[in-house]
């Protein structure tokens, strides 16, 4: 019978490549060769698997004041590009290399570490979460990589990085929500609890706006969400949809009296109500000859 290959463990991998983000130059992985050098900053570029996006111009400003002052106290970590030679590839230090470009910065420390694909996208979620350095929606998406990618349950997640179940269940969930609503989230525009309010509600990105140029808190706004919820629940007891058939006789009488119709036929109990709207006293009369031929 032929073996399945053993899935890696989260846990083991993550604690060694964690290492490399915390700067125990001293005690290296045993697995991956490392060295300690600078780079002409042109030699570096992004990984593009980066969970990371929004990069606030103000935070990158004011690092990028302190680098021309102090320098780059922690080395970024880097491997050696695997599709152009004598490039490298940044694997965690995203916003120090930016905020270094800001700051005229030529050459950056780095530790560069032979990693393969899934190692650096792994690494690059991970040490963003572990720092607290993304948003709502980044971190979410994070989460959903990790499990989508490597098949990590939300109780591993949980062990391997120190948070509650809760908590990544619920960040999850706010992928659910528009992306107008999200988009909101990343620019600060909304809380995320404000967004976890709108979660449930069946018109999110209506009620979105309506925070925002409201200015509502989360209390409000949960109370927002319960409200709508509840008026078009009631609204669609009161209008239910109809069936194809009842607005066709609705457009065919129209065209026939050239007056607004409206039928409220109830499937139930097979009754209901016609109703005939006019504007003027002339329409009114032509349609009681219609009506006494």
């Amino acid at each position: 019978m032929t073996k399945k290959p053993m899935r890696r463990n989260l846990g083991r991998g993550l604690s060694t490549l964690l290492a490399d983000v915390d700067m125990n130059a001293d005690r290296p992985s045993k697995r991956q060769p490392s060295s300690d050098s600078t780079l002409p900053i042109e030699q570096l570029h992004p990984n593009p698997d980066q969970p990371r996006r929004d990069f606030s111009e103000a935070d990158l400003q004011d690092l990028s004041n302190s680098i021309a002052t102090k320098g780059i106290i922690q080395p970024l970590i880097v491997r050696p590009d695997p599709k152009k030679t004598g490039q490298y590839q940044i694997v965690a230090g995203e916003r120090r290399w930016r905020a270094a470009q800001m700051a005229q910065v030529h050459r950056i420390p780095v530790i560069i570490r032979q990693l393969d694909d899934t190692e650096v996208l792994e690494l690059g979620i991970i040490e963003n979460i572990q720092r607290a350095d993304l948003n709502a929606v980044e971190e979410a998406l994070g989460y959903r990589q990790l499990m989508d990618r490597f098949g990590h349950t939300q109780e591993k997640l949980a062990v391997a990085l120190g948070k509650s179940r809760s908590h990544i269940a619920n960040l999850l969930r706010l992928l659910t929500l528009p992306d107008e609503v999200l988009t909101y989230l990343r620019e600060g525009k909304i809380s995320y609890g404000h967004a976890r309010a709108l979660i449930a509600a069946t018109n999110p990105a209506e009620l979105a706006r309506i925070v925002i140029n409201k200015s509502l808190n989360v209390r409000q706004t949960e109370q927002l969400a319960k409200s709508d919820g509840t008026q078009l629940s009631k609204k669609r007891q009161l209008h239910p949809t109809k069936d194809a058939d009842t607005r066709a006789i609705e457009s065919d009488l129209q065209a026939h009296l050239r007056l607004k119709v409206s039928i409220d036929h109830r499937h139930n109990s097979g009754k209901g109500e016609l109703r005939i709207s006019y504007t003027t006293l002339e329409e009114l009369d032509g349609l009681c000859q219609l009506l006494s031929r």
